[in-house]
């Protein structure tokens, strides 16, 4: 009788190791493309801080010649460009990427190829934004406003740049966000209902879902502007059946429900490391959450706001008015959520700890500015001055990098098993903190007191505000050399941090775990989740069942 015939693997060497860079360009894996994304707009943050001091040494002394009206306004276009689509929002999104599928549970993506399709066209996107200068750049302004961007007034393919550029990175942005609300919906863990998700991931879900509505609108824009442009379109076209407003109408809707975005991820990094660096769980944890959702839909619906000075009816001026203000409620709500959270808590400032509040802090100055711009009478007058610029920096840049350093020190050391360095964290903080002062804080007086002009090249002498400007470029100077010193920190930290362990910091959410780096495929076994605090819950499992009343230490966390 013959045996059964045994199958039999016979391999012929191992395959050779592709470099790292190959392996990570290529990756389909959540993390991999997270990480990307982040470093890739840090790198574009520095690039974004020497356009805007640039921009701040023209306007350091009246009549200033140093940058011409063209280079300018060609710079002031690439400034924007670079600071919203290759920045602030893939940022958030990086962070969103990597950490969210990690909190819920989820070995992977459920569209990974998308995710992989999405980080390829923000890519293309910088790359067509910067080949811009080896013919001729956009100089239409941080939003290109009909009927300026017709070809009568800009007949060179600046424009035609700008709208690629922005329209690659939407459309790779709503790919994104398509893969990951679907693994928010599909992927969580077994007991990981949406009461006990973590605020960052559910911050990740309203987000996902808020690019879902805003990006389309975006890209119906730009695909109008770009036929009126090359295919004799009339659809900005003033007098040919066309609106201009059309333009401002469709452009603020995305750019206000970004500027939402960016806030949302910013609160709910927040909201993380408050919560773990007070040693407390978050104060009304469902009020919170219940907030962001309320921003997403109330902020967007604002987007008139930007308007005051637009020929719209005054109804719908006072609907954004009452829009603006109803958004105090939820934020509101957060931050006072937030500030309930670290009293009475054992707080460790540590520098998540430290940038979350400085967060809080600016992005608290900029919105009650905001509310006073969204006020009718007095949008009026402030509007288009630099008053709405320092309101409008204090958020974002409190949200996307104050937030963004916070959630950068926080989840460093899972990205990388590093800690960054504490003491250099701290200097770049203190001078991020000086510098925001005084980089916008005069041009709420240049603007309030003298009316002085949003985005123009240059100013005079007699307009009585030589002094807020100059202090204005000095303040600029400061916030990036503080920025700078963080980026330095993570690139030196990237190798030689201290080694940080699996849960360095002691969270309650299911990112700590795995190991740091996580592996490929996220966890060996999913954890049933019973509470809104699944590491707490392991902590203690672990003490009862070897007897410990303790604590048990973080050498001792399990790792999946």
């Amino acid at each position: 009788m013959s045996e059964t015939p045994r199958p039999e693997l016979v391999v012929d060497g191992y395959p050779k190791k592709r470099p790292r860079w190959i392996e990570l360009t290529t990756s389909a894996d959540h993390k991999d493309i997270g990480r990307i994304m982040v470093a890739g707009s840090l790198g574009f943050l520095f690039i974004a801080l020497i356009e805007m001091l640039l921009m701040r040494l023209q306007l350091a002394i009246p009549e200033n010649t140093f940058l011409s009206p063209v280079a300018f306004n060609r710079m002031l276009s690439d400034y924007g460009a670079t600071a919203v689509f290759l920045f602030a929002i893939p940022l958030v999104l990086g962070f969103f990427y990597y950490v969210a599928p990690l909190q819920v549970g989820a070995r992977g993506t459920a569209l990974p190829r998308l995710g992989q399709i999405g980080l390829a066209l923000w890519a293309a996107s910088a790359v067509v934004l910067y080949a811009g200068f080896l013919f001729t750049p956009s100089e239409a302004g941080v939003n290109p406003l009909a009927p300026l961007t017709e070809l009568a007034f800009l007949s060179n393919n600046g424009v035609d740049a700008w709208a690629t550029t922005t329209g690659l990175a939407t459309l790779g942005f709503v790919l994104i966000a398509i893969d990951l609300s679907t693994t928010l919906r599909n992927m969580r863990a077994p007991g990981m209902a949406w009461r006990r998700v973590p605020v960052f991931a559910w911050a990740a879900a309203v987000g996902s879902w808020l690019l879902l509505f805003i990006g389309p609108v975006l890209l119906a824009a730009l695909t109008m502007l770009m036929i009126d442009r090359n295919y004799d379109g009339v659809f900005f076209a003033d007098g040919s059946g066309g609106s201009p407003l059309l333009w401002q109408h469709l452009s603020w809707i995305f750019y206000s429900g970004a500027y939402m975005l960016i806030l949302i991820f910013a609160f709910g990094a927040i909201a993380e490391v408050v919560s773990t660096f007070s040693g407390k769980p978050l104060y009304n944890r469902g009020v919170v959450m219940g907030s962001l959702a309320a921003i997403a839909v109330i902020g967007t619906l604002a987007w008139m706001q930007n308007m005051m000075t637009a020929p719209i009816g005054i109804g719908w001026m006072y609907f954004a008015m009452l829009m603006s203000l109803a958004l105090i409620v939820p934020f509101g709500l957060i931050v006072f959520n937030l500030i309930a959270t670290m009293i009475g808590g054992a707080l460790r400032m540590r520098a998540p700890l430290l940038f979350a509040v400085g967060a809080i802090s600016a992005i608290s100055i900029g919105l009650g500015a905001e509310i006073e711009q969204s006020m009718v009478a007095a949008a009026w007058q402030l509007k288009n001055t630099t008053d709405a610029t320092a309101a409008t920096h204090f958020a974002l840049v409190g949200g996307a990098v104050f937030g963004g350093f916070a959630a950068l020190h926080y989840w460093f050391p899972k990205m990388t098993g590093r800690t960054m360095g504490e003491s250099l964290a701290r200097i770049s903080f203190w001078t991020m903190a000086a510098g925001i002062l005084l980089a916008f804080v005069p041009l709420f007086f240049a603007g309030a007191e003298q009316g002085q002009v949003v985005d123009a090249y240059k100013f005079f002498e007699h307009t009585g505000v030589s002094a807020y400007n100059l202090i204005a470029s000095i303040g600029t100077l400061v916030l990036a050399a503080g920025i700078v010193m963080s980026l330095v920190n993570a690139i030196a930290s990237r190798e030689n941090g201290p080694e940080a362990g699996h849960d360095p910091w002691g969270g309650d959410s299911l990112e700590w775990f795995t190991l740091s780096p996580p592996d490929p495929h996220n966890f060996d076994v999913l954890p049933d989740v019973r509470s809104a605090r699944p590491m707490r819950d392991i902590r203690e499992a672990i003490a009862h069942r070897t007897g410990s009343a303790e604590r048990p230490t973080r050498e001792s966390q399990p790792v999946a």
